[in-house]
């Protein structure tokens, strides 16, 4: 990974990890659809500012791509894991939503013949044995709907990158930005949908409330989807998702100093390994 990649990755890991907290804080002032929704309705309308203020074309990307993208990598990621907080702490729900690795390289084998070589190989084997020692099967860990909530948004990551590297792939000459703002777009309208269908609760216009949709709007959703897409441009999609590891590691320990959720050992066992596995990939 150059340099640049390992800024990127930086600066993302920092945003994101901390981002965590502030979804589950949230929940305490807004139902997870509705929050999802207006985030990320905040993060299309800033994203759209910043193409119109730099005078790029606002012609829409290949539709269907960009449509399966949205309703993956927004939609589903965002209102999946901002269920499974309603139900799980935030550490471990980052956690399992970072299972997005294992199955974007599943999916990208065959969907974009990206087949990993040893090195990486060994790079996924020890994030993997990571993750499950900080799962902890044998331990109870906590609701089984957050679980499984938590899983699948991890899944719904892993598709949304897989589509967006082909879709890259397939069109090189395809706006970053654009794509990062169109498929929000259509993200959010299936999250407002959402939003309208299932019943929430009230939303508590405090303080809390209006810091969190402002870190999201402006930094989570517009700015780290943008970064992350990036991320899966300049690399293949299986090394851009074992790198994303770092942040539900920075998650933890946030949760941790902010929220009181303290590991165990066997997370931080699973942590080292995950570390390890980082450190494989950054080695030439």
């Amino acid at each position: 990974m150059s340099g640049s990649a390992w800024a990127i990755l930086v600066a993302l890991s920092l945003i994101w990890s901390y981002n965590w907290i502030v979804m589950k804080q949230a929940l305490a002032y807004a139902g997870p659809f509705t929050f999802s929704a207006l985030r990320y309705a905040g993060g299309t309308a800033v994203l759209f500012c910043v193409l119109w203020a730099r005078g790029a074309r606002l012609t829409p990307p290949p539709f269907w791509p960009t449509l399966g993208i949205g309703l993956t990598q927004t939609a589903g990621f965002q209102a999946l894991v901002q269920w499974a907080l309603e139900y799980g702490g935030a550490g471990k729900t980052a956690l399992l939503a970072y299972t997005m690795p294992f199955w974007a390289i599943a999916l990208a084998w065959p969907l974009l013949h990206t087949r990993p070589d040893r090195r990486q190989w060994r790079a996924i084997g020890l994030a993997a044995a990571g993750l499950f020692l900080v799962v902890a099967p044998w331990q109870a860990i906590g609701s089984m709907a957050s679980v499984l909530l938590a899983l699948a948004g991890g899944f719904s990551w892993g598709a949304g990158t897989v589509l967006a590297k082909r879709l890259f792939l397939r069109h090189p000459d395809a706006s970053l930005l654009g794509v990062s703002a169109w498929q929000m777009l259509y993200g959010t309208v299936a999250l407002v949908l959402l939003a309208c269908l299932i019943p929430q609760p009230p939303v508590s216009w405090a303080p809390p409330l209006i810091g969190a949709l402002a870190y999201n709007v402006l930094l989570a959703s517009g700015l780290g989807w943008s970064l992350w897409l990036l991320l899966v441009q300049r690399l293949p999609a299986h090394i851009a998702s074992l790198t994303s590891l770092a942040t539900p590691l920075l998650g933890v320990f946030l949760a941790w100093l902010i929220l009181q959720e303290r590991p165990g050992r066997w997370e931080f066992a699973g942590m080292a390994l995950i570390v390890a596995a980082l450190l494989e990939l950054r080695r030439r």
